[in-house]
């Protein structure tokens, strides 16, 4: 919810377009934005929630990995996530493994399972590819190798400031 908010020219808008977009239900997005304002990441300015992006950053690039560490399973078919794709998989050399994917029937690809942030992150990626971008960057963070990481961290650092 936090990275959709924060991206660049996001308009604001109701919690059931937000919903729609996120594969989620209103109530949930109702319940993402109190725990974001909660932690002082969002707040309430003029009615509009605002994204806090100094407390994103830094809750991201510091936090990720501790409050979502990354959950691996089995191969399986999925939607590419974390260095399998862009940006990162054009700064990385590819190695002969499976990449990590999100479990997806709709996946075209084949790799090792990372389970995403929140179940329907595959179909609000297919929604936004900037978004996409952000969540993989995320997901890089959370269980990536070291030069995995340290590239994602610089490209949000980049990206949320």
């Amino acid at each position: 919810m936090a990275l959709k908010l924060a991206l660049p020219g996001h308009k604001p808008a109701p919690y059931a377009i937000l919903a729609l977009a996120l594969g989620m239900s209103a109530s949930e997005v109702h319940g993402c934005v109190g725990r974001l304002t909660l932690a002082r990441v969002a707040t309430v300015i003029d009615e509009q929630l605002r994204i806090v992006r100094a407390a994103l950053q830094e809750f991201v690039l510091h936090g990720a990995g501790y409050a979502f560490p990354a959950t691996f399973g089995a191969a399986t078919r999925g939607m590419p996530t974390a260095y399998a794709v862009a940006p990162l998989a054009s700064l990385l050399t590819q190695s002969e493994d499976l990449p990590p994917v999100w479990p997806d029937p709709q996946g075209t690809r084949r790799g090792i399972a990372l389970y995403p942030l929140y179940p329907t992150a595959p179909l609000a990626a297919r929604n936004d590819s900037v978004l996409y971008e952000y969540l993989a960057l995320f997901d890089a963070l959370r269980g990536g190798a070291a030069r995995e990481r340290q590239l994602a961290q610089r490209l949000l650092h980049e990206r949320l400031a």
